[in-house]
Order: C-alpha cells, then sequence, then structure tokens
C-alpha cells in the first residue's frame, strides 16, 4: 500500500539508502497495480519482476514473501508504534504518545489510518485474498510484539497486556473504518467517526493504569 505524501523523510538518507528504498517502492508499486487489476492471487512474483525491470531474486531481497509486496506497511507500522513510546517526552506516558500517533495518522491520511479516498480498492484486494488476510493478521502480532517491547523499555507495569489491548482497540477502530468506506460512506463521515473512536479507546485505556 502506497503513499507518496507518507515517505517523508528520504531526502535526508545517503543516495545508496535512498536508492534503495527508491527501488522498493517502484517494485511495490508496480505490484499494487497488478494486484488491484487482475487480484492477488493471479499475479505470480516472476510477472512483478518482469514488470520492474528486475530479476525475481531482486524482488525477494526487497519483500520476503510475495504477500508483503502488498502489505508493504507492516514493518512501518511497527516502527510507528515502538517509536512513539521510546520517542516521546520524558513525562509523556506511553498511551498519550500513543494517542497523539493514531490521530496524526488519521490526520495526514496515512495508508496506517485507513481512511482514504484510495484505499478501499486496496482494501477489496486484501478482502479477497486469504493469503492476504492470513499476512494481515500476522501483521498485527508483528506490531503488538513491537510495541510490547518499547513498553517494557518504557517500564510499563504488564507491557504484553497493554500492547495486546492497544493493538486490538486500534484494530477495531480502524475495521470499522474500513467496513463503512467499502459501504459507500463519505470519507469526511468515517474521518469524524474514527477520531471518536480513537479518542473513546484511548480513554479507556488510560483508565485502566496499565501505562504506569
Amino acid at each position: 500500500m502506497n503513499d507518496e505524501h507518507a515517505r517523508g523523510g528520504d531526502d535526508e538518507l545517503p543516495l545508496r539508502e535512498r536508492k534503495k528504498r527508491e527501488t522498493r517502492q517502484r517494485i511495490s508499486d508496480i505490484a499494487t497495480g497488478l494486484f488491484a487489476e487482475r487480484g492477488f492471487d493471479a499475479v505470480t512474483v516472476a510477472e512483478v519482476a518482469r514488470a520492474a525491470g528486475v530479476s525475481a531474486m531482486t524482488v525477494f531481497n526487497y519483500f520476503p514473501r510475495k504477500e508483503d509486496l502488498f502489505l508493504d506497511r507492516i514493518p512501518q507500522a511497527a516502527e510507528l508504534f515502538a517509536g512513539a513510546v521510546r520517542d516521546r517526552a520524558p513525562d509523556e506516558p506511553p498511551l498519550a504518545a500513543l494517542r497523539r500517533l493514531a490521530l496524526r495518522l488519521l490526520d495526514e491520511r496515512h495508508p496506517l489510518s485507513g481512511v482514504g479516498e484510495r484505499y478501499p480498492r486496496f482494501f477489496r484486494v486484501v478482502i479477497a485474498s486469504p493469503a492476504l488476510r492470513s499476512r494481515a493478521r500476522e501483521g498485527v502480532e508483528e506490531v503488538e510484539r513491537a510495541l510490547a517491547a518499547a513498553l517494557a523499555e518504557a517500564g510499563a507495569p504488564d507491557p504484553r497486556l497493554l500492547a495486546a489491548l492497544t493493538t486490538a482497540a486500534c484494530r477495531t477502530v480502524f475495521l470499522a473504518s474500513v467496513a463503512r468506506l467499502l459501504a459507500g460512506d463519505p470519507v469526511a463521515e468515517v474521518a469524524r467517526s474514527h477520531r471518536a473512536r480513537l479518542e473513546a479507546a484511548f480513554t479507556a485505556l488510560e483508565r485502566t493504569g496499565l501505562d504506569g
């Protein structure tokens, strides 16, 4: 899932790293277009490689599994959620930092928020593929583990429980918004509901006292 607005910071990277990111993004963009047009299961990695002008080995160097060509934001999600906890101000509670991140992603219409004009097409491809649905579930678990590690470093009393509750809350809000978008509800209305549900979810989480 790609989004130009959400790729900021690449200009500050060394040239070699920037070129690697550009190649990765180009392969993912081409794969996304093919999957959206023909369905995930109907497109092979070899076809993606040919369309991108690279070898299949190069594709696998960037994406360990075919599913990761489409669900390419999983590592970023884990990094963002763990980073929100690790990089917060010393006096900011972890849940406050995570709330701020979730609301920022929504305001930016970041792909990880799930709210945006172009995203229903993406979600339909995922729903149509058992392999993608399975990988998406694994991705949530990866984010949860990364968040639990960051919360443990932050001294949360029960980091695994807090990480599980936080990811479950965000996933529930995300899926509700996806369902509304697929039903044709206006994006602005979905975004307002998404914000309200996020606020309610984090308020409930803060009442547990699990972040110390």
